[in-house]
Formats: structure tokens, C-alpha cells, sequence
């Protein structure tokens, strides 16, 4: 940006109708290859000619500070403090809020320019400990004891093995939320950025132990039980 020299003409809709201040061009290239070439636009600023400009890229991440986004709150069924069972059905999904699932708008200005964002997280990228990556596109399905034994018909997943030789006994799970944050300010111009918030928990994941049973009524043997 620059201040025009000389100033425009008292009365020139260049001032939008002010009297103090100073105008200024703005001007940036677009488009690409032989179809590039320079755009102008016009902003009063008020204060002296040395009045300091602000990158609209500054007010995109005020704006972006100002929305406090967090990491997802996680859920899943079996919970953190249950066992789950090999070939068994994982529900995984988050609580919505603003700040942990979008969308949400905050704007950041100064004197003559004004920036706009809005996020949204668009994925869940589930890492499940087990060496497999789940991506849900969207919050996925809270789980209901009415709902059984299926699967989640958005977010889930299956374990094919026990956790009983890892630490603590069970897989490290992580969620990973993708934001896009899509801005745009007053003189026009517009972007967009990639976020990611992150939370984690754990899943311990058993087997279904046998029970022998005694036909002639001798009581019932269960094999000798694990570390976990």
C-alpha cells in the first residue's frame, strides 16, 4: 500500500465522503501467466501519512486467535475405563462445540481494512494404536446400550488383537481434527488455511476367556488369567 501522491481532488469518492485522513492505493497482481496484471483499489486510512499498515495475513491470525479453537472432546464405546474385546465393534466420535467443531466466525480489524474468518473442521483422523489410521469425515455416531453389538455406521473400528503386551495394556489412541479456515477482508482479498487440534486417550482390548464346564457337575475350570 501507498499513499497517493497527490491526494485526490476534496469531493472524490476516493475519501468515501471523509475530509481528514489519507488515501491510499492499494495494489496487488492477479491471475497467471499472459492473463496477469495489477489491480488498484483505493482505502482512507485516517491519521498522518505515515499512518503503519497492517499484512491482512496479521488480522487472519488475530482472528484466528480470537476463536480459541481446542482439541476435540473424544468419545468412544468401549471408554477409557471399560475393556473391549477382540473382532468387537470401537464407536469413536466427538462432542460438537464452536470452538472444537466449527463453524465459527471472528473478524480483526484496524482503520480502513477488516478481515473475516470462519473454521469448520472438515475430517477426525483417528489413530488407533494399532498401527491403522480411521478417517471419519464427520463427528461420527454417539453409541446407545439399544444399539448392541453393531457397528458404527460412521465411525468406527475393529481390533484384531489384544493390547495385553503394550504399556499400560492398552492402545494409545489419538484423534487428530482438521481445520480449514477460509478468510477474506474488505479490499477483496481471500485464502485459506489448514489447522489441526489433537486429544488422546487409551483402549484396553481383551479376549473372551472360555469357560470349561463340568458335565458331571465338578464346578468350572477358567484358564489362569493374564498380566492385563
Amino acid at each position: 500500500m501507498k499513499r497517493e501522491e497527490p491526494q485526490p481532488p476534496p469531493g472524490d469518492e476516493r475519501w468515501q465522503g471523509h475530509t481528514d485522513g489519507s488515501v491510499w492505493a492499494c495494489t496487488r497482481e492477479q491471475g497467471y501467466d499472459q492473463g496477469r496484471h495489477i489491480v488498484t483499489e483505493w482505502v482512507w486510512l485516517p491519521g498522518r501519512p505515515d499512518t503503519v499498515v497492517i499484512d491482512p495475513m496479521t488480522l487472519v491470525y488475530e482472528a484466528i486467535a480470537e476463536m480459541q479453537l481446542a482439541p476435540p472432546q473424544i468419545e468412544t464405546a468401549p471408554s477409557a475405563g471399560q475393556i473391549g474385546l477382540v473382532n468387537m465393534p470401537v464407536w469413536m466420535w466427538v462432542t460438537k462445540s464452536e470452538n472444537t467443531w466449527g463453524p465459527i466466525v471472528r473478524s480483526a480489524s484496524v482503520p480502513g481494512l477488516s478481515v473475516t474468518a470462519t473454521a469448520q473442521v472438515k475430517a477426525i483422523d483417528w489413530s488407533m494404536g494399532d498401527g491403522t489410521t480411521v478417517r471419519c469425515e464427520g463427528p461420527g455416531t454417539p453409541y446407545d446400550k439399544s444399539m448392541g453389538v453393531k457397528f458404527s455406521p460412521t465411525c468406527g473400528h475393529r481390533y484384531v488383537k489384544t493390547s495385553h503386551k503394550l504399556p499400560n495394556c492398552k492402545y494409545p489412541v489419538t484423534a487428530v481434527a482438521q481445520w480449514d479456515i477460509t478468510w477474506e477482508s474488505t479490499l477483496g482479498d481471500n485464502g485459506q488455511i489448514s489447522m489441526t487440534q489433537q486429544a488422546a486417550t487409551q483402549l484396553r482390548i481383551g479376549e473372551a476367556v472360555p469357560v470349561l464346564v463340568d458335565p458331571n457337575g465338578g464346578g468350572t475350570v477358567a484358564p489362569a488369567a493374564g498380566e492385563c
